[in-house]
């Protein structure tokens, strides 16, 4: 789930970060989307241009998606939930800190090397902090892979029984997972969402064991 990739941060450039943090919120995005979401790199913002946090995210010599500063305070969790999109990882502060594979049931303690990190994010997961101070973290998205389907059927899901929150959680437990397989196999593309919609394209011969993974809960449509 967790991969060490040869991309790091200097001591100082990491140090540095840490005692720069000033008015960060939870979740302080420091770049802004040139396209599309999920496909295309996005840009640092103006106002985090040739600071620290450019420099950080320059140290990532491939294109990018949406870069976010994230704290999880002392004695706190996520829900469990999976991605489409992988993600790098670089822990700036933190003590007793994990990232939990919640598949297979195993733990992956949270360091603060410099090194950059590549989660898996198709399996489901959680992190949690169990120590006495916030875990901050630079969590980078990676760009979809923009694959060209031979046959491409549209496919748009929608729910009428579920709250927000709960149809997030239940698409994350079971539509997720597959749909990050399958971009890395090339079988689906164009993925996009609103609040009351999640449309992509897939290939024609992946649809029924696509329809496998469908709950109850979720209303699929077809556009061939």
């Amino acid at each position: 789930m967790i991969l060490t990739t040869p991309f790091f941060i200097s001591s100082d450039l990491l140090d540095r970060a840490a005692n720069s943090l000033g008015e960060i919120n939870l979740k302080t995005t420091i770049n802004q989307p040139n396209g599309r979401f999920f496909y295309d790199p996005w840009e640092i913002k103006d106002e985090y241009r040739d600071s620290i946090w450019d420099k950080m995210l320059s140290t990532i010599p491939v294109p990018i998606g949406e870069a976010r500063i994230i704290i999880l305070e002392p004695g706190t969790c996520y829900q469990i939930h999976a991605d489409i999109d992988d993600r790098y990882h670089l822990n700036i502060k933190g003590e007793k800190c994990y990232m939990i594979d919640i598949d297979h049931n195993h733990l992956y303690e949270v360091e603060t090397s410099g090194i950059w990190f590549e989660m898996d994010a198709g399996r489901l997961h959680s992190a949690a902090n169990f120590g006495r101070y916030p875990r901050i973290q630079l969590v980078v998205r990676k760009l979809l892979k923009d694959n060209r389907l031979n046959m491409p059927v549209t496919v748009q899901i929608t729910t009428d029984v579920l709250s927000e929150d709960d149809r997030r959680f239940v698409f994350d437990q079971t539509v997720s997972p597959w749909l990050n397989s399958a971009n890395k196999k090339s079988l689906v593309s164009d993925f996009k969402f609103t609040k009351d919609v999640v449309q992509f394209q897939i290939e024609k011969a992946s649809i029924e064991e696509f329809e496998k993974i469908i709950v109850k809960e979720f209303k699929l449509k077809y556009e061939y």
